[in-house]
């Protein structure tokens, strides 16, 4: 069944591609007014299926949601290039969808007119745009609440607004960074079993930034383990569990799984450390002050 699964997946056509992405940033030293580089990312490659669920993971700083912005169109490498559809990423469009973790509502708009503000966008005509919003917001289970604004929700709600918001104007790839991380241990897991109906039903590629292992491993079809900084793919592990997943998470394939992500990113946790632990037995070293 594992390798039907992977057969299936390696037959559908490349979404998304990335091929040697360098992001660097131009830092200046307050001391002396100097111009130092910062390598945030260093030769990233990285291919998506069409309709996949990928998942992105991996220490603090990494680069995670730098790659995330660049593949939204809303910052660029350095160096290497992305392409969606063979079509070189520019910048924003409307066939990407961006779900963040703070769910950026409009709070003076309702679930409703928060919903249609990408159809607005889009110039989609009054009626069109409530029969569209009226199937979103019915698919994350918030009919009752149409009318209500962003304040009288909880946080499970807004999020579900949010990701109604970036399903309506029908873009082709959903970005998500780190979007339950706001609520509580229970509304995730609820917000995450949410999620995976609504791809399930429109078959969106799906690219999703988490620190968490858990969820990764529940929702993806592959994730992607990323280094320390600077960040690049250290491996992609396949998700080798039967859909849907209900029930999944006690099962022992899925404990493999997470534990083998998990030492992925405990080793790399340790030699990020000794790295740091070497640059500065070296900064010591040559430093003029470092024997007082």
């Amino acid at each position: 069944m594992a390798n039907q699964k992977n057969a299936a997946l390696d037959a559908k056509p490349d979404k998304i591609v990335a091929r040697n992405i360098r992001r660097v940033y131009q830092i200046k030293e307050k001391s002396n007014n100097s111009i130092t580089e910062f390598e945030a990312i260093k030769q990233l490659d990285l291919t998506v299926k069409q309709g996949e669920f990928l998942a992105i993971v991996g220490p603090s700083g990494c680069g995670k949601s730098t790659f995330l912005d660049m593949i939204a169109g809303l910052a660029k490498p350095s160096s290497g290039e992305i392409f969606i559809d063979d079509k070189k990423i520019t910048g924003p469009a409307l066939d990407r969808g961006i779900v963040l973790q703070g769910y950026a509502l409009f709070p003076w708009r309702s679930v409703r007119k928060n919903v249609e503000f990408g159809l607005e966008v889009k110039k989609v005509p009054a009626k069109e745009r409530y029969a569209i919003s009226e199937r979103y917001i019915e698919l994350v289970g918030l009919s009752k609440f149409a009318d209500r604004y962003p304040h009288e929700l909880s946080g499970g709600m807004k999020q579900r607004v949010a990701i109604a918001r970036a399903l309506a104007y029908d873009p082709e790839v959903l970005l998500m960074d780190e979007p339950f991380a706001a609520v509580d241990a229970q509304t995730r897991e609820t917000l995450q079993e949410e999620l995976l109906r609504v791809w399930e039903k429109t078959k969106k590629t799906i690219v999703f930034v988490t620190h968490g292992i858990d969820e990764a491993v529940f929702l993806a079809d592959r994730v992607a383990v990323m280094t320390a900084n600077p960040g690049t793919i250290k491996e992609i592990v396949n998700i080798d569990l039967p859909r849907p997943r209900d029930g999944i998470r006690s099962s022992a394939e899925f404990g493999w799984i997470r534990h083998k992500i998990w030492q992925l990113l405990q080793n790399e946790s340790v030699d990020s450390e000794n790295l740091q632990q070497q640059n500065t037995d070296v900064a010591e070293a040559i430093s003029p002050t470092a024997a007082l």
